[in-house]
């Protein structure tokens, strides 16, 4: 499964930036890739995981703003069909990337 979060915060102070600066830190280190500004996916082996991700968002999402999560199955998101741009392709963006310890 995938999910992929949306976010819309705001800038206008310095707390404001700060607590994005920090939001976008919180994703990037906790295996978020980003689509495009402000919308992030990450790859969940199963509902379980799923529900653990969404717990942790819940539990370190910003003060003020919005921020949504859709997820999908991967036979959905391989439906991704990109009309203008390139997608990186230095980024591994599949279970490839799993590290089981």
């Amino acid at each position: 499964m995938r999910l992929l979060l949306f976010f819309d915060l705001p800038t206008l102070t310095a707390e404001n930036r700060r607590n994005y600066i920090k939001f976008r830190k919180y994703l990037i280190k906790n295996g978020f890739i980003m689509l495009q500004e402000s919308v992030y996916c990450k790859l969940a082996l199963n509902t379980t995981v799923l529900n653990a991700i969404i717990n942790n968002v819940k539990l370190n999402k910003p003060p003020e703003g919005l921020v949504d999560i859709l997820w999908v199955t991967e036979k959905q998101f391989s439906k991704l069909e990109m009309i203008v741009g390139e997608r990186k392709q230095n980024v591994l963006d599949t279970d490839e990337r799993l590290v089981i310890l």
